[in-house]
């Protein structure tokens, strides 16, 4: 059997999901990708992948959808004995998400609804309902933000929603350690990504701004962040468990 290891990173379509899929593939994993509908992103991302010499399949998930769940456990269960004779994976990586800023004095309850849907409740349930599928000895990695250390107006539901990840990324660690999983927390700074382009082009001066209370004097790249997963993705990370690593340059120090 193939002692190649197999990483799921959902929004693994564009942004810091394609970068981490790409350090990935380069430290050697292979990958399956989810995508929610940028299927033409994530078949580029798969072909830079294999032309890394991985290989790789992408699959379309709402992680906001719990419904759908069981039918994608099945198809990632189809893909892993067609494409790899298996019947598990490695790693995953919790990185889909959605932005939507609001002042707390007028975020709508549909806003919230939507933000817990995707980045909490679709964490918990997806992560639970992918737990046969996840290898004994492998980890999970999940996103948060450097929101959830310090503040910036507009991002209160968004912040604590990652805060709940990071309390759940714990309990994940403690009740899973039986197994060998390890669960992590990656939480990037600001990082110049589709994510924050909103943010970016309705404040001129916030990368101005972030570089300047930032220690390394200017806010993130996509690359700054996929080496790290890929890290928490390897043994040299193997003692490491239950821990939130932000990446953000040293941001309001």
């Amino acid at each position: 059997m193939s002692t190649t290891k197999i990483a799921l990173v959902t929004g693994g379509s564009r942004g810091l999901g394609r970068n981490s899929a790409l350090h990935l593939a380069q430290a050697g994993h292979d990958l399956i990708l989810t995508y929610r509908s940028q299927q033409a992103e994530a078949q580029d991302t798969v072909a830079q992948i294999e032309a890394l010499g991985r290989k790789a399949v992408a699959l379309p998930l709402d992680t906001s959808q719990t419904a759908t769940f069981p039918a994608f456990v099945l198809a990632v269960t189809q893909q892993l004995e067609q494409h790899w004779q298996r019947t598990s994976f490695d790693f995953l990586i919790n990185n889909a998400g959605i932005d939507a800023r609001s002042p707390f004095a007028e975020t709508t309850e549909e806003d919230f609804d939507n933000l817990l849907n995707v980045h909490f409740k679709g964490v918990y349930f997806l992560t639970q309902k992918l737990l046969p599928l996840l290898a004994d000895g492998g980890g999970i990695v999940n996103f948060s933000t450097g929101l959830a250390r310090f503040t910036t107006p507009g991002y209160a539901a968004y912040a604590a929603m990652k805060g709940a990840v990071e309390t759940l990324t714990k309990y994940m660690a403690k009740e899973l350690g039986g197994r060998g999983i390890r669960a992590n927390v990656v939480a990037p700074g600001i990082i110049k990504t589709d994510f924050t382009a909103a943010a970016r082009a309705a404040f001129p001066q916030l990368e101005e701004y972030m570089s300047a209370s930032t220690a390394l004097g200017r806010i993130g790249e996509p690359d700054d962040i996929g080496g790290v997963v890929a890290f928490l993705c390897s043994d040299a990370a193997r003692w490491v468990n239950a821990q939130r690593l932000e990446a953000s340059g040293g941001y309001s120090l």
